[in-house]
């Protein structure tokens, strides 16, 4: 009895952990920006988003794990051709995003090649349609319209186009030699250009230097000349006012006509004793000097 209550125990034992391991296999937790589409006994059951789930086990199983965050494929270059003949090679990204897991796990098989094909399509169609200089210079347009195109048609897939990006566009190696020389000989007209500028700039500067440097000059040379003038006027005046200071305090001590002939000999003294080769006098001072003359004499006789 003891061996049969043992196995008996064990057999329980057992069935009790192959329960909790069934369980615990078939609990599933589904993470952020995830979704897990069920099928129960192979048709679609329902979608799981965040959070706790149960699987019923041996009927309902995961029929795909689904990323819901934005995704990216990067596809090789395809050949393409433009409008004027011209082989291109252009790689092409976009930018994608499952927005119902349901229609991406059930509508079509393989989506991301189907994507490729469609944008490889999409994109001949476009630049069959413009020139070279077109697509060169057209990248936002082309963008735009494979956005628009992708975006419809994926849609019946669960799957939103978010961008299109047109990364490289390579044209064939003698069209890229001679965009390369023209590009060149762009920059250096430009460099030419901003060399031209910058030399008639620095021309005006020097003009516009020496020419205030000219007025400078003028203005101290004619501020220089305002002052001797003023200054000579200045002295001038001086020699007025002394002048007319020493007629006043003549005309205020009432001389005799002796004293002023007394005076005039006196000037014309000093005036001798200057550097003149040739001195006028007066009618005044000859008589002066006459009755000078005479007044000795009289002296001497007595």
């Amino acid at each position: 009895m003891r061996n049969g209550i043992t196995a008996g125990t064990v057999a329980g034992i057992l069935a009790i952990l192959v329960i909790v391991v069934i369980i615990i296999r078939n609990i599933r937790i589904v993470q952020q920006a995830r979704a897990y589409v069920i099928e129960r006994l192979g048709a679609y059951k329902a979608t799981w988003n965040v959070g706790l789930h149960f699987k019923v086990p041996f009927i309902e199983k995961v029929a795909k794990v689904v990323s819901l965050k934005e995704q990216v494929a990067d596809f090789p270059p395809q050949p393409v051709i433009t409008k004027d003949n011209v082989t291109m090679q252009i790689d092409t990204v976009v930018y994608f995003q499952i927005t119902d897991p349901k229609l991406y796990t059930y509508g079509i098989e393989q989506p991301m090649v189907a994507i490729e094909n469609l944008a490889a399509t999409t994109l001949r169609n476009i630049i069959g349609d413009l020139e070279l200089d077109q697509c060169l210079t057209s990248r936002d347009i082309i963008n735009t319209k494979m956005r628009s195109i992708l975006d419809e048609a994926t849609d019946p897939w669960g799957i939103k186009v978010n961008r299109v990006e047109l990364k490289n566009i390579l044209p064939p190696r003698e069209i890229q030699n001679a965009m390369e020389k023209q590009m060149k000989a762009e920059r250096e007209r430009r460099e030419a250009i901003l060399r031209a500028e910058g030399e008639k700039r620095a021309a005006i500067l020097e003009a516009e230097g020496e020419k205030e440097s000219a007025i400078l000059r003028a203005d101290a040379k004619k501020q220089q000349q305002i002052l001797e003038a003023e200054g000579e006027a200045e002295a001038i005046l001086k020699v007025q006012q002394a002048t007319a200071e020493g007629i006043r305090l003549i005309n205020e001590s009432n001389p005799t006509e002796a004293v002023l002939r007394i005076k005039a000999l006196e000037a014309f003294t000093a005036a001798s004793q200057g550097q003149a080769t040739k001195i006028i006098i007066p009618s005044e001072i000859q008589g002066l000097a006459g009755l000078a003359t005479g007044i000795i004499e009289a002296a001497k006789d007595k």
